[in-house]
C-alpha cells in the first residue's frame, strides 16, 4: 500500500522572502518567521481550496451581505477612508487594490478623485481582474484596505506599488495584526486569521521593516482607523459558548454565509454578543491603548 504525499509546506516568508530556519516557528497551519515577525500560512492553500474559500457566499452580488446597519457602517467608514487620501495625497489617481464591491472606489470619485480598483473576480464592470504587474502609469496613491494579507507575494507588491506611485505618493496599508492582544487570546480561533484565505499574518513590525525597504517612509500609525477591532473580541467571545457559535457568520444575509447554523444557534450568537458587547468594548480600549489592537493602519511615502 503507497503512503500518503507528503503535505507541502512553506520554505521562504511570504513577507519577506528570508528563508525559513530552525529559529522559525511553526504554529498551527502558518509558520512564523525570526527575522520579521510576519507568519506564512502554511501549507500554501492550493487553487482549488482558495477557489471553494472565495465562493459565492463570500461576496453575493446582491448589495447588503449583513443584517442590521452593518453595511451601511462599512459604506460610512469607506467615505470617511477616502476624505483622508483625498486629503493626504498629492493630486493624481488612486489605485485601490483588492476593490472588493467598489464602495472606497465610489467614495473616492464622489471625492474627484479618478479612481480604479482591482478585484478577484469582480462583481462590476469598471473594476479589473488584473496584477499589480500588469498595471503602468503614474498614481498618486496606492490602497492595500485589508487585502495585502490575501495577496500570494505582498512583499513584491509593495516593491510594485513603489513603481507605480508618482514621486511623494503613498501607500496605505490596513491588516490584521498578528501581534495584537485578540489574536493572542483566541490562537487559532482568532476572527482575523481567516486561514486559507489570509496567506499573510503580519505586524506593526514587520509592515514597516517591509515598507522601509521597497522606498517608503511610515509617517502614520493608527491602532484605530483600520475598525473590525470590536468584531474580533465579540467573535472570540461568543466561540466560547457551548457549540461555539460562529457570530461574524450569524450576522451575514442567507446567501452570504459560509457556515451553516440553526436559527436558534444564530439568536443565541446575536444575543450573546449584544450582552458581551461592554466587555469586547473594554478589551479593545485596553488593547488600542497598548498599540496592540486587533487591526493596525499604516501611511507611507514614497521618498
Amino acid at each position: 500500500m503507497s503512503s500518503a504525499a507528503p503535505v507541502p509546506t512553506a520554505v521562504d516568508c511570504i513577507w519577506c522572502r528570508r528563508p525559513f530556519d530552525n529559529r522559525s516557528t511553526h504554529l498551527t497551519l502558518r509558520t512564523r518567521c525570526a527575522s520579521c515577525g510576519a507568519a506564512t500560512t502554511d501549507p500554501p492553500p492550493t487553487d482549488d481550496e482558495l477557489a471553494a474559500a472565495y465562493g459565492d457566499w463570500y461576496r453575493p452580488p446582491a448589495e447588503r451581505r449583513f443584517f442590521f446597519a452593518a453595511d451601511a457602517i462599512l459604506n460610512r467608514s469607506r467615505g470617511l477612508l477616502a476624505s483622508r487620501v483625498d486629503q493626504i495625497m498629492p493630486p493624481g489617481p488612486v489605485l485601490d487594490v483588492g476593490a472588493g464591491d467598489g464602495t472606497l472606489i465610489d467614495a473616492l470619485r464622489d471625492c474627484g478623485r479618478e479612481a480604479t480598483g482591482l478585484e478577484r473576480n469582480p462583481t462590476r464592470t469598471d473594476l479589473r481582474d488584473a496584477a499589480l504587474s500588469e498595471i503602468d502609469g503614474q498614481w498618486a496613491g496606492v490602497i492595500f484596505w485589508h487585502s495585502l494579507e490575501h495577496l500570494p507575494n505582498p512583499g513584491e507588491a509593495i516593491r510594485e506599488a513603489a513603481r507605480l506611485l508618482l514621486p511623494g505618493g503613498i501607500v496605505i496599508v490596513a491588516v490584521p495584526n498578528n501581534d495584537s492582544l485578540q489574536a493572542q487570546c483566541f490562537g487559532d480561533r482568532w476572527l482575523h486569521l481567516d486561514i486559507p484565505r489570509h496567506l499573510a499574518h503580519l505586524t506593526t513590525r514587520s509592515l514597516r521593516s517591509g515598507l522601509g525597504a521597497a522606498g517608503f517612509k511610515v509617517e502614520r500609525v493608527s491602532y484605530v482607523r483600520a475598525g473590525q477591532i470590536l468584531i474580533g473580541w465579540l467573535q472570540g467571545l461568543v466561540g466560547l459558548l457551548p457549540g461555539k457559535p460562529d457570530l461574524y457568520q450569524a450576522l451575514r444575509r442567507e446567501g452570504a454565509r459560509g457556515v451553516n447554523q440553526s436559527v436558534g444557534v444564530r439568536m443565541l450568537a446575536i444575543v450573546a454578543a449584544v450582552v458581551l458587547v461592554p466587555v469586547a468594548a473594554a478589551a479593545s480600549l485596553v488593547e488600542i491603548l497598548l498599540r496592540r489592537s486587533g487591526t493596525v493602519y499604516l501611511e507611507a511615502r514614497l521618498l
